[in-house]
């Protein structure tokens, strides 16, 4: 019996400002649904390590790690546990997503969110990123469902011109931005390849379904 065998279970459901937000449970996994669309679940985190992991492995001294979107707490999960690492900011705008990583997702992360090297930051990050002046070694954005498929209409700005600006802004001489994608998005590679002048694109399968994919860029 897999995952799929069990009904979901809701564990917790709440109205945001962004629309419907749900905690479900099956058999022993979590699964977080975002007006009706899944978003993310404890028992396909390999992607999302990836995005970390990849991205660590291009910069020699990644002190300073920057991580949007904090899921079920993989990708935080991954950051840490690297020794180089000095700190990780995690910028979360769901209060019941950073809620659901103190409480149900807790163990999923090996309590990845009280880590001493965890900084959370409860924002809406492509708001951020426009106000804040800080900069980072790797800069790993999960958000929403990537460049093609987004939940909430706000974050399609992040994979915009503007949006790469930004992030180009914030990253430090050397260093490496990911973002994670539920699709292969042709048009934002190109968009990529041509703001940054490259572009690498892992593919990463699924045991069900298609596979998620990892772009990465070093301005």
């Amino acid at each position: 019996m897999n995952h799929a065998d069990h009904p979901a279970q809701i564990m917790e459901r709440a109205v945001t400002p962004r629309g419907e937000i749900q905690l479900q449970r099956r058999g022993e996994y979590y699964e977080i649904i975002s007006n009706g669309t899944f978003l993310m679940a404890t028992y396909n985190g390999e992607s999302e390590r990836l995005l970390v992991r990849r991205a660590l492995q291009q910069v020699p001294e990644p002190d300073q790690v920057l991580i949007g979107g904090l899921g079920v707490g993989f990708s935080l999960q991954e950051a840490l546990r690297d020794p180089r690492v000095r700190e990780v900011t995690v910028v979360e705008i769901e209060a019941k997503v950073i809620e659901w990583n103190r409480s149900f997702l807790a163990p999923v992360s090996d309590h990845a969110l009280a880590h001493g090297k965890t900084r959370l930051i409860h924002a809406d990050l492509v708001a951020w990123l426009r106000e804040t002046e800080e900069t980072f070694d790797l800069i790993c954005l999960d958000i929403d469902n990537g460049p093609d498929w987004n939940v909430i209409d706000g974050n399609a700005s992040l994979y915009d011109s503007t949006g790469l600006a930004a992030l180009r802004g914030r990253l430090k001489a050397g260093g490496c931005i990911t973002f994670w994608s539920a699709t292969p998005s042709p048009d934002f590679a190109a968009r990529l390849q041509a703001f940054f002048g490259n572009v690498d694109i892992g593919e990463v399968p699924q045991s069900h379904g298609e596979p998620d994919y990892i772009f990465l860029v070093r301005p």
